[in-house]
């Protein structure tokens, strides 16, 4: 017999505003200890050295935590001119320096080689893979590991401020996998420099964004003084950037058993079936078939 998970059956979104020193393990850890969750996980990795948007997944949401992880994001980062570092970032060791500073029309001018599909070689210290052991084991047991570079997007790629000739601050719009440490890291070779990101902050993750975020501290603040967990947001929340497709109680039915239904009006590809307000299952469209891919105990 299967163990019972403890905890409350919790089931929709939070969005963490998270704070810079924290792992998101740590923020996923601490949303279940406050809102008392059996079940909790967030949807896309952000460094320790990050703040900014985390979406945190309770209870029957995990089951959109993949689609989530691969949605769009958006970043804002600043870069420090001149210093290169093992991590890519203001956390790690400094490995090189170069006096060498661009020029705002030097940095605008060479943007544009890192928007679109890019090749990208993520920084040693990541999650990535190499032989079943993640980047940065390797890198922190003193075998940094070689990576290969890999195809990533970059939809936006935009200097929005220069506070002094040694730092400049960038927005990014983009796909999955890509690390803003090795944008930094590149463009400074690019400019005949070295770089590293000094600050970074998500300000979106596919429908998620800041306007619906909160703090730690003001979660457990609203939890322990009015016993909800009030910026909930529903389960199908995570699925808004797909297709709706609206089935009968029957057809839903079907769904939750595994079954395809027949539908339509809807074009092939991924999309979020619903019951009335109730969502019934992540699915996929075929030839005017759905196929449940993820069904929903709700």
């Amino acid at each position: 017999m299967a163990r019972k998970r403890r905890g409350r059956p919790i089931h929709g979104w939070l969005v963490i505003d998270k704070s810079p020193g924290m792992t998101s393990a740590d923020v996923v850890s601490r949303v279940r200890r406050v809102t008392g969750a059996a079940k909790a996980g967030h949807g896309g990795t952000l460094d320790p050295l990050a703040s900014g948007v985390l979406p945190i997944a309770l209870g029957e949401a995990t089951k959109c935590m993949n689609h989530v992880m691969g949605a769009g994001k958006s970043y804002e980062f600043t870069v420090a001119w001149g210093i290169g570092t093992d991590t890519d970032d203001s956390d790690g060791t400094v490995t090189e320096t170069c006096a060498k500073r661009p020029s705002n029309q030097q940095i605008r001018a060479a943007l544009a080689e890192f928007t679109g599909e890019i090749e990208q070689t993520p920084p040693i210290y990541s999650a990535v893979k190499v032989a079943g052991r993640r980047a940065y084991d390797l890198a922190r047991s003193g075998n940094p590991p070689v990576l290969d570079p890999r195809p990533v997007r970059v939809d936006r790629f935009e200097l929005i401020g220069a506070p002094d000739p040694d730092h400049a601050q960038f927005a990014v719009d983009c796909g999955k996998g890509a690390y803003m440490r090795s944008l930094a890291r590149d463009l400074g070779r690019r400019l005949g420099t070295l770089a590293h990101v000094a600050s970074l902050r998500r300000t979106r993750v596919g429908p998620f964004d800041t306007t619906a975020a909160i703090s730690l501290d003001n979660l457990a603040d609203l939890c322990h003084t009015t016993g909800r967990i009030e910026p909930l947001l529903p389960v199908e929340t995570g699925l808004a950037d797909i297709p709706a497709v609206a089935v009968t109680g029957v057809q839903a039915d079907r769904l939750k058993r595994g079954q395809a239904i027949k539908v339509l009006d809807a074009g092939d590809g991924l999309v979020c079936v619903m019951n009335g307000n109730v969502p019934v299952a992540l699915a996929t469209v075929e030839a005017g078939e759905v196929h449940p891919v993820r069904v929903f105990n709700l």
